[in-house]
This record gives structure tokens, C-alpha cells and sequence, in this order.
């Protein structure tokens, strides 16, 4: 298990604790449901709602981010991206590309290992909607096995 899966977990185990509401996307999301490839970071969707920010943020103190009144703010605000690096590289992502709201998102939801993720269908989409040159560049690999899911897995 590499850091950033050990990270997902800490991650996944405090958020649960503190009963925020939120789902891991992108790579780190696509590794959970046994995806082969590497990333450095984890990222997370959480539901924008003021109660759920503060549950966030608590949480976060917990995994140890030492957090400015700005960044707490926006938390609590829901900014639409937050890249933190320490003690871990994690990015808050209140607005992922491809969707309208966590809403339009949670249909994507899956529960793999008890750790909330969004479905490889959902992580694709948003992938496709970012169109960064990482993004389209790691498309077809994404595509590839989650047809191969599909196929032997049923998720």
C-alpha cells in the first residue's frame, strides 16, 4: 500500500467519525476500486452545506492541517478547490468539473471498503468535462479498465 492509500484511509476513518458527507474522486478514487496507476494527492468531493464545511474542518484539524482563518472560511464557504500539501498532499473539491452540485454527483457514489468514492462512470465524466492534457491523457486507461470493472467486477 503506497502513501497516498494509507492517506485515503486516514482520510475515510476521520471523515466518518466526524460524519461529514463527501466522497473521494479522481485517481485516488479509481486506485480504491483497484485502478493501477499512481497519483500524489487525494481529493474529495464533500456536499456544500455550511454544517457539513464545519464537520470538515474539525476533521482536517484532526488529520493535522494547521489551517489560516481564511482557510477555515473557506471551508466552511465551500470554495471550489483547496490544495493543501501538510502533513499530506489533499485537495478539497467543492466543485468538480462535470457536474452541477453534489447532487448531480451522488448517483455516482459507491461504498468500496467503506470508504465513499464516486464510480469510475463518475470520475470519467469529470475527466472528460476538466479537459486538462493529464486528464486526457490518463482518459483512455480510465475507460479501458472501467469497462474491464464492468465486465468481471459488476460495480
Amino acid at each position: 500500500m503506497n502513501n497516498v492509500q494509507q492517506n485515503i484511509i486516514k482520510i475515510a476513518q476521520m471523515l466518518q467519525k466526524h460524519k461529514v458527507e463527501y466522497m473521494f474522486i479522481g485517481k485516488g478514487a479509481a486506485m480504491v476500486q483497484g485502478f493501477p496507476d499512481t497519483t500524489q494527492d487525494a481529493d474529495i468531493y464533500p456536499e456544500k452545506s455550511i454544517e457539513n464545511g464545519e464537520k470538515l474542518l474539525v476533521a482536517m484539524k484532526e488529520l493535522g492541517f494547521e489551517l489560516t482563518e481564511e482557510q477555515e472560511q473557506e471551508i466552511t464557504n465551500g470554495k471550489d478547490f483547496m490544495q493543501f500539501m501538510e502533513p499530506f498532499e489533499f485537495d478539497v473539491v467543492f466543485s468538480p468539473d462535470g457536474f452541477d452540485g453534489y447532487q448531480d454527483a451522488v448517483k455516482y457514489k459507491r461504498i468500496i471498503g467503506g470508504i465513499p468514492v464516486m464510480a469510475m462512470e463518475g470520475i470519467i465524466r469529470s475527466k472528460k468535462a476538466a479537459g486538462r492534457q493529464k486528464d486526457r491523457e490518463s482518459l483512455p486507461r480510465l475507460i479501458s479498465f472501467a469497462e474491464w470493472l464492468k465486465q468481471n467486477d459488476q460495480r
